[in-house]
């Protein structure tokens, strides 16, 4: 039988024709007028997905690499920062701190929780010599958000630097950076910007740039301060033609209107959820997020045949766990370009895959959940 294909996993995500399209222009040189003058039009606009007036700054990487230069351009080796590890993710800030000799704070939290403000606040207390904070606004590993406005009050009339990843959560979920007092947020193209993997983004406040003018931890490529003396320009060799696909990324998402995209992850993540529920399974994260929604594998059922036959047989990729949650839970995505139908799809491909591992479902529950809550959202009907 004919199969189509949907990704359904946290990133890299679906990417719009129109996108894919815009990739396929000729490669102009990177030093002329006529590059530059799209390179700075596109990143003016991109000021809009992360609620700024700030610069942002483009690599030619996946969102590590822009962790890695929040690192190092922040911290000096031999100082504190503060670091919240609560999934695979806060686990690649510490690891990336640790790389550049930078001595950790951990505030350490099983996977599936959310950090507080209050542990925050506890942490900036105990450790005044801290100057940074890195926090994971969405940890895609566990399917958790966590509270960046209220931590962002701890910290916004202060010396702190509050750093975010915003790698899976920009877009997904809402993030307003200069209001909320924000100062440094980092992320990929490959997940709610809707294109193919292969830019990593920073932006960041005044407040943080006084700590990247007196920084002396060793790095070259991703030195800020060049990114900020060739702006808009790259003082590297750029990405043309995916510069190409985020000028026409930023348009889309612009056309639709930040509220909206906020709103569509909302619906999607919340219809989704129900979903689950109504199939009578549990959701793993204790405060869960509209990125992707963590599910834990019922008992006496193999967790990594539920990924390889949603992928294999019905052609809808959805991601299993990481790390020790391999084979405990499994992630269904709701993130950039999908629509209600992509997560029905995804709905009834898990309904069979239950069945045929022999797990009680009655067909067509979880799916009914879900479009109980679009048509109550307005989305359809």
């Amino acid at each position: 039988m004919l199969r189509k294909n949907y990704i359904m996993a946290p990133g890299p995500t679906p990417v719009p024709i129109d996108i894919l399209l815009a990739g396929a222009k000729e490669t102009i040189h990177h030093r002329t007028p006529q590059f530059l003058e799209i390179i700075e039009k596109t990143l003016e606009e991109a000021k809009y997905l992360f609620q700024t007036s700030n610069r942002v700054y483009v690599f030619v990487s996946s969102g590590t690499g822009a962790m890695e230069a929040a690192v190092t351009n922040l911290v000096n080796p031999g100082e504190k920062a503060i670091v919240v590890v609560s999934g695979k993710f806060g686990e690649r800030w510490k690891e990336i701190c640790q790389a550049f000799g930078i001595d950790v704070v951990e505030i350490a939290l099983e996977w599936g929780e959310a950090v507080t403000p209050e542990q925050i606040e506890k942490a900036m207390k105990e450790n005044p010599d801290a100057k940074v904070i890195f926090t994971t606004h969405s940890e895609t590993s566990t399917g958790t958000v966590m509270d960046l406005k209220a931590i962002a009050e701890l910290t916004r009339n202060t010396d702190r630097v509050l750093v975010t990843d915003e790698v899976s959560g920009l877009l997904a979920e809402p993030l307003k950076m200069d209001e909320w007092g924000v100062d440094v947020v980092v992320s990929g193209s490959q997940k709610g910007i809707m294109m193919p993997p292969g830019l990593g983004f920073i932006t960041l406040s005044k407040k943080a740039w006084a700590l990247v003018e007196q920084n002396k931890c060793p790095k070259y490529y991703y030195d800020l301060r060049y990114y900020d003396k060739n702006y808009p320009d790259n003082p590297w060799t750029p990405a043309v033609n995916m510069i190409y696909m985020l000028n026409q990324s930023v348009k889309m998402l612009k056309e639709e209107g930040i509220e909206n995209i906020w709103n569509r992850h909302r619906v999607l993540g919340e219809a989704t959820r129900a979903a689950v529920k109504a199939l009578g399974l549990e959701l793993f994260s204790k405060r869960p997020g509209n990125v992707c929604t963590a599910v834990t594998v019922p008992a006496g059922v193999d967790g990594k045949k539920i990924t390889k036959i949603m992928r294999d047989k019905y052609g809808v990729t959805i991601a299993g766990g990481q790390e020790h949650l391999a084979n405990k839970i499994f992630r269904i995505a709701h993130l950039g370009y999908v629509s209600l139908f992509d997560s029905i799809t995804a709905i009834s491909a898990l309904e069979f895959t239950l069945h045929e591992l022999g797990y009680p479902v009655k067909f067509g529950e979880g799916v009914k959940a879900a479009m109980e809550i679009f048509h109550r959202e307005g989305v359809a009907g």
